[in-house]
């Protein structure tokens, strides 16, 4: 995507902290508190996970996280664009840069868990653009009729 600098991010930033806020209280507006899977940026710090942010002529246009588990897997978590570059292949650019970076670490799937509400709609259908297919529940979830699960091998 012309224009969009994808960087690893510390989350010391105001702007990705914030953003990561926005995404926890859109995930509380749409989903009960008890399906709600999103972490916040303590839990993003853990060294587990790595965090990338997307930026657009100085202005932060979204984030994406990769959490490994095991040797091989990676699960994709906090996965938001902001508000004004919704629609603009942002979020597309982030999950193919992940995806990229997994399996350049060696990764040979990667796992999702997105809601299943209408409101998900938008992101059900990039992970399946990207080859990802509707899995039963991983890791330590449980079936949640909130959630879909998604994976795909790399």
């Amino acid at each position: 995507m012309t224009g969009l600098r994808i960087t690893v991010d510390d989350l010391s930033g105001s702007e990705t902290v914030a953003l990561i806020a926005h995404h926890l209280a859109g995930m509380h507006a749409q989903t009960p508190a008890e399906s709600v899977h999103a972490l916040g940026v303590r839990e993003l710090r853990h060294p587990d996970v790595t965090v990338w942010s997307a930026w657009r002529s100085g202005s932060l246009a979204g984030v994406g996280a990769l959490k490994r588990f095991g040797d091989t897997d990676g699960e994709i978590k906090s996965m938001r664009v902001a508000d004004a570059h919704l629609g603009t292949g942002v979020g597309r650019a982030l999950l193919r840069h992940i995806v990229a970076e997994a399996r350049g670490a060696g990764l040979r799937a990667l796992w999702l868990e997105t809601g299943s509400d209408a409101g998900f709609a938008p992101a059900r259908a990039l992970y399946a653009s990207e080859g990802f297919t509707v899995c039963d529940p991983f890791g330590n979830y449980r079936p949640d009729r909130h959630s879909t699960f998604m994976t795909r091998t790399l």
